[in-house]
């Protein structure tokens, strides 16, 4: 099996980001280059296409399925927070286009060997950068009863986050917990019989989802890029995000929220004292979101949501 990515509405997002010939844009997450081949192919020979991944083996795999466009990309090694010291270190003071789909390969689902799946039996590790310190095993056996009570609960919004916790710490106490399988099949234990029959997904979900944002800082580093969007953007450039589930998009959405309108003036006030300048406009007023097709096709569109805006 080929390097594919699980992102959705490709042709959507093309439309959104308003690409034209000769412009600078930015894929931030390529992936299995689904979305960078379709925005090379909208600049056409005179754009350039900066791709950026953490995964070392996206890269790699970027190299090969891009090389048509060898002459109009620069591929970087980087988590997407980065983006601004790469623009500086290139000389490029604003972009057209940036594009951040924050879904993950079926690549690291698959074949990566390092634990994101519970439908596998790999080592606990879920680095989406292998040069990172923190591994999944790490947390899982040796954090506090209380911190992985805290983790499943705010990263993962898991209401039996106290009883998997326990059982994890429990479980530790004897043997460690070194796999994928071995964590998922605590997990399950966990929950009492009467929830897991009335649960549409498995229940390590949202714990195997908590504990990839814990190691990989996914969180602190979307805060940190989205912060500097309007920064990277030209006048007129844009902004288009795929999130998968609230966290992330509730990040998204208040940022943008703040560059659109973010003045702290009282209501009754008749004009803003503040000083506030509205940066960026949103193209989306509502999340774009896919239709039952896509969901057929992929059903982890289910859960994608697309916001566009566009930097004033």
């Amino acid at each position: 099996m080929g390097f594919q990515h699980t992102s959705v509405m490709p042709s959507p997002v093309h439309v959104y980001q308003n690409l034209k010939p000769g412009d600078i844009c930015v894929d931030c997450t390529l992936g299995g280059c689904g979305h960078a081949v379709s925005t090379l192919k909208a600049i056409g020979s005179g754009g350039l296409l900066i791709g950026i991944d953490q995964d070392m083996d996206a890269i790699t795999n970027a190299r090969n399925v891009l090389h048509p466009f060898k002459d109009n990309i620069r591929l970087y090694h980087n988590n997407f927070s980065d983006l601004p010291d790469i623009l500086k270190e290139i000389g490029i003071n604003g972009v057209n286009s940036i594009l951040l789909d924050l879904g993950f390969s079926l690549n690291q689902l698959t074949q990566s060997k390092r634990g994101f799946s519970f439908k596998k039996d790999e080592p606990l590790d879920m680095r989406m950068d292998v040069r990172n310190g923190l591994t999944a095993h790490q947390v899982v056996n040796t954090y506090s009863e209380k911190q992985l009570v805290d983790i499943f609960f705010t990263y993962g919004e898991e209401r039996f986050s106290r009883q998997m916790a326990r059982a994890i710490v429990a479980k530790r106490a004897g043997t460690p917990i070194d796999t994928s399988l071995d964590l998922a099949r605590v997990i399950e234990d966990a929950v009492p019989a009467r929830a897991k029959a009335k649960q549409k997904i498995h229940p390590a979900t949202r714990v195997f989802q908590a504990l990839r944002i814990v190691v990989n800082q996914e969180l602190e580093r979307l805060e940190t890029f989205m912060q500097a969007v309007p920064s990277m953007l030209v006048k007129g450039g844009r902004i288009s995000i795929i999130s998968f589930h609230s966290l992330e998009d509730r990040i998204v959405k208040q940022r943008l929220r703040a560059f659109e309108n973010g003045c702290t003036c009282p209501r009754q006030f008749p004009t803003c004292i503040c000083g506030f300048v509205k940066q960026m406009e949103s193209v989306t007023r509502k999340p774009v979101t896919a239709d039952p097709d896509e969901i057929r096709a992929n059903p982890m569109a289910r859960s994608a949501k697309l916001r566009v805006a566009q930097r004033l």
